[in-house]
């Protein structure tokens, strides 16, 4: 069932402007949260999925999204936990748990994202107690939740109002140049309404009267970006070199450039291609296969590539919520994390790379029975053996 209605005029959702450029455009495609029971026959809704390079701010915007988010909770990768940690260190290393007169900060909000995780642990063990929205809390943190505010103008407001007057706000995101340099189109789904590069989110940080003062990247993801930023006229501790040379770095890589951007385009075949002619052949040579993490970025790949139970037969994953469930546009079913110790696959496809020193430690009967993981994020590779 098609929905497509494609707007000829995209608006940003940051600058307001109308001006800009659709650099991956992934036709129809289903919402990427929506996750039917197995029984469900369909056909499953489908909807126009475009990124759109904003002229004015250099944003990239989720064109259109007419979804309904429905965003069954995932269960947060070991990968996640171990940045969030080494985050807070570097942070607390950095200065950023102290006012600027030295003593200690006491109060914490955290905006949530509906793919898991939260810092409040970690950050109580540092002494930071969590303070409802509207308080004015010492440390705002969001991890991959601002993005999911269709207005982004409002939602970085609502973060900013909630810092007290000296605190610091804390915003980590996937960076986009991490995005393009990778291939990653798949990034690109319905409810997640922006993608920043650190010289666009300096700059609407900028705006909102906050000036960034120290920048750290991870290797998450490929690339992610925790950027500390605080009221402009605000002591404190500053790395500001941090920060230029992210923006610089992105900068130079054109991020916001549409030329760049829109490579995205071509590599969705590529990668698309690659995984079906992969599977094709495993199933050809007689050999079993299964897939592991139902994750949201899955969704378009299987899609594009049409890629059904015939070459995949299930998705194993370890979310409560997805299982017994099914691919949206792609009837694949969902299964628990056991079925792949059960069902002993020659090969695990796994959708998040980051995920695989934790599965291989999860589920060392894969490999212990000869079988092998195959990453296909960013392009389809085979793990090498553990050594």
């Amino acid at each position: 069932m098609s929905t497509r209605e494609v707007s000829e005029t995209v608006t940003c959702r940051w600058c307001g402007s109308t001006s800009g450029t659709v650099v991956l455009d992934l036709g129809d495609q289903p919402a990427a949260d929506h996750f039917p029971a197995v029984d469900d026959p369909g056909p499953d809704p489908v909807h126009p999925l475009r990124m759109w390079l904003c002229s004015g701010c250099g944003l990239a915007n989720l064109a259109e999204d007419p979804t309904t988010p429905e965003e069954p909770r995932g269960a947060e990768p070991q990968a996640m936990i171990d940045q969030a940690r080494d985050a807070v260190g570097r942070v607390r290393d950095a200065g950023l748990l102290s006012a600027p007169d030295g003593t200690a900060r006491t109060t914490v909000t955290e905006f949530g994202s509906p793919h898991g995780g939260s810092w409040l642990d970690l950050l109580a063990d540092v002494g930071l107690s969590p303070l409802p929205e509207g308080e004015g809390a010492d440390l705002v943190i969001d991890c991959f939740g601002l993005m999911h505010d269709a207005d982004q103008a409002a939602g970085l407001a609502r973060r900013a109002a909630a810092v007290a007057p000296e605190g610091t706000l804390l915003l980590q995101f996937h960076t986009l140049a991490a995005i393009v340099a990778d291939g990653g189109w798949n990034a690109l789904r319905h409810g997640h309404f922006a993608y920043y590069s650190t010289p666009v989110l300096v700059r609407m940080l900028a705006e909102v009267g906050f000036e960034a003062t120290h920048a750290f990247r991870f290797d998450l993801y490929g690339g992610t970006v925790l950027l500390a930023a605080r009221r402009h006229g605000v002591g404190g501790p500053t790395e500001p070199a941090s920060v230029d040379a992210l923006v610089a770095a992105e900068t130079a890589a054109g991020v916001l450039d549409p030329a760049v951007v829109g490579t995205l385009e071509g590599a969705t075949a590529a990668s698309a291609d690659a995984l079906a002619e992969h599977l094709s052949a495993v199933r050809d040579a007689g050999r079993s296969v299964l897939g592991y993490a139902a994750a949201s970025r899955a969704v378009p790949l299987l899609n594009r590539a049409h890629i059904g139970p015939d070459l995949l037969p299930a998705v194993a994953d370890g979310s409560p919520g997805k299982q017994g469930r099914r691919f949206p546009g792609v009837p694949v079913p969902i299964v628990g994390p056991d079925e792949v110790a059960r069902r002993g696959p020659d090969e695990v496809v796994l959708f998040v790379t980051d995920l695989l020193e934790e599965m291989r430690g999860r589920i060392p009967e894969v490999e212990a029975a000869g079988g092998r993981w195959v990453v296909v994020d960013p392009v389809v590779r085979v793990a090498e053996p553990r050594a």
